[in-house]
């Protein structure tokens, strides 16, 4: 049995400024969307036109509270063959949250509250 890995799942209050976000700090473009019949959700498929896998976006009408991540220990992870210049991008948009400068990584925070970890692309 073979098995491919598709996508992961963030669950974003307002997806305009979720993808606005996902787009300035990380380049990703929107590959496909889907809205239920009744409106009541939207799934957004984000892509960094390299890899096959996507980032879903889900958007759901009702609801209005913050997502509780807990203790927000799952996270993404990202490279980037320009580091110095990704960082000094995340640290103009206020977005870097934690750096750990001895490991060469930092993260930074989308507007859910999730984190999202950035490191060279050749370690």
């Amino acid at each position: 049995m073979e098995f491919t890995f598709s996508h992961n799942n963030l669950n974003v209050l307002d997806l305009e400024k979720s993808l606005k976000f996902y787009h300035e700090a990380l380049g990703l473009r929107e590959t496909r969307r889907k809205q239920a019949a009744d409106g009541s959700f939207t799934l957004v498929f984000l892509g960094d036109g390299t890899t096959p896998h996507k980032l879903e976006l889900t958007w759901l009408r009702d609801r209005k509270e913050k997502y509780d991540l807990g203790d927000n220990e799952i996270h993404l992870a990202f490279t980037t063959p320009d580091y110095e210049a990704a960082r000094a991008l995340h640290k103009r948009m206020g977005c870097v949250c934690f750096e750990n400068e001895a490991m060469g990584i930092y993260f930074i925070e989308d507007p859910d509250g999730y984190w999202l970890e950035i490191l060279p692309e050749h370690r």
